[in-house]
C-alpha cells in the first residue's frame, strides 16, 4: 500500500470529478493558482492511497478516510499536524462539492474531528539581520545586485507575499512612486505604501529592467516590474528569488535556513508592531482577510516585551537580602 506523501507535483492526473471540484474553486471562490495546485496535490495523494485499499476517492467511506489520516500521522517521522488538518479540510470541501452536485448522498469526512494544532509563532529576522542582508546585497553592485536590493527593500517595506512580489506589474507602481497597487488572494486589490529606501531602490533599478529581458520576448516580459530572462511566466520565479536569498544569507554570515521570502514578510509585520503600528493597518498591508490571522504577530511582540521587562526593569530584578554583599 502506498504511503501518504507530499509530492511536489501530482504523479497521476486528477480524476474528472477532482478537476470539476478544482474548476469550481477557481470560478466560484476565486482561488489562486497556487491554492488550486495545493488542493490537487492533496486530493491526488489521498486517491493514490485509497487505491491501495481497493477503493476510490469518490467512493471512500468514513473508515477509509480515518485510515488515511491515521497512516499520515503514524508513519516514520510523522506528518505535521497542520498538513493533516489541511488534507482533511480539502477532503471535506471535496465531498461537500460532490453532495451539492448530487454525485454523492453523504459526506464521509463530516464526522471526523480535525487534529488539535498548537499555535506556532512565525519565524522572523531581527532588524539588525535585515540590515545585514541589505548591506550584503548593496555590496554586490551591477544590475543583479541593484535588482536584489530593490526586491529586498520592497519586500521589507510592504510585507508582500512572494507571489505578489515577483509578479508585480510595472503599472502597479503609483504615478508618484509612493505606493504599490497589489492584486492579492482571490483577486482582491489593496494599496501598500512604500518606504523612502524602497522608493530609492526602485528608482535605481527600473532603468536597468531591460537587462533582464530577452530579445523576441520583450512583449511578455515588459509587463512585469521584475522580468526574467529564463522564466516562462516572463517574471522572476518564487523559487529563484528564494534561492537568491539563501545565497545572500551565506554572503551576509546568516544561517540560510533562517532566511526566506516568507520570513521577511513576518519580519515586516513584527517590526511594524514593535514600533507602534496598529494591528488593523498591518492587517490591511498584509492583505489578511481576517484580523485573527494578523494577531499572531502580537504574540511575538508580547514575548519580546516580556523578555525586555524581565531583563531590564528594576522591579523585575531579584532583590538582594539585607546584609548580603
Amino acid at each position: 500500500m502506498p504511503r501518504p506523501g507530499r509530492p511536489r507535483k501530482p504523479k497521476t492526473p486528477a480524476s474528472p470529478r477532482i478537476e470539476a471540484f478544482l474548476d469550481m474553486l477557481v470560478a466560484e471562490r476565486g482561488a489562486a493558482s497556487n491554492t488550486r495546485q495545493a488542493y490537487e496535490r492533496d486530493l491526488i495523494d489521498v486517491a493514490a492511497w485509497l487505491t491501495g485499499r481497493n477503493t476510490t476517492l469518490e467512493g471512500a467511506n468514513t473508515d477509509d478516510i480515518r485510515g488515511y489520516l491515521d497512516d499520515l500521522s503514524g508513519h516514520e517521522g510523522g506528518t505535521a499536524v497542520r498538513t493533516i488538518a489541511r488534507r482533511l479540510s480539502a477532503l471535506r470541501q471535496f465531498y461537500r462539492f460532490l453532495v451539492s452536485e448530487g454525485l454523492r448522498a453523504d459526506d464521509p469526512a463530516a464526522t471526523i474531528d480535525s487534529p488539535k494544532q498548537g499555535r506556532p509563532l512565525p519565524k522572523i529576522l531581527s532588524e539588525g539581520e535585515v540590515d545585514t542582508l541589505l548591506t550584503a546585497a548593496q555590496r554586490r553592485g551591477g544590475p543583479d545586485g541593484i535588482r536584489l536590493v530593490a526586491l529586498l527593500e520592497v519586500l521589507y517595506a510592504t510585507g508582500l507575499r512572494v507571489s505578489e512580489l515577483v509578479g508585480l506589474p510595472l503599472n502597479g507602481i503609483a504615478r508618484d512612486g509612493r505606493c504599490l497597487f497589489v492584486k492579492g488572494k482571490g483577486g482582491k486589490e489593496r494599496m501598500v505604501p512604500l518606504s523612502e529606501p524602497a522608493r530609492d531602490a526602485l528608482a535605481a533599478y527600473v532603468p536597468l529592467r531591460k537587462d533582464f529581458m530577452v530579445p523576441g520576448r520583450e512583449q511578455r516580459q515588459a509587463a512585469f516590474l521584475f522580468p526574467s530572462r529564463t522564466s516562462e511566466d516572463g517574471h522572476l520565479t518564487r523559487q529563484r528569488f528564494a534561492q537568491l536569498l539563501k545565497e545572500l544569507a551565506i554572503d551576509a554570515g546568516i544561517e540560510p535556513r533562517k532566511v526566506s521570502p516568507h520570513v521577511l514578510r513576518h519580519a515586516f509585520a513584527t517590526h511594524l508592531l514593535d514600533h507602534g503600528a496598529d494591528l488593523r493597518s498591518v492587517q490591511k498591508m498584509l492583505g489578511h482577510a481576517d484580523i485573527a490571522t494578523t494577531q499572531i504577530y502580537t504574540h511575538v511582540v508580547g514575548d519580546r516585551l516580556k523578555r525586555v521587562i524581565n531583563d531590564h526593569h528594576p522591579l523585575a530584578r531579584p532583590k538582594k537580602l539585607a546584609g548580603a554583599k
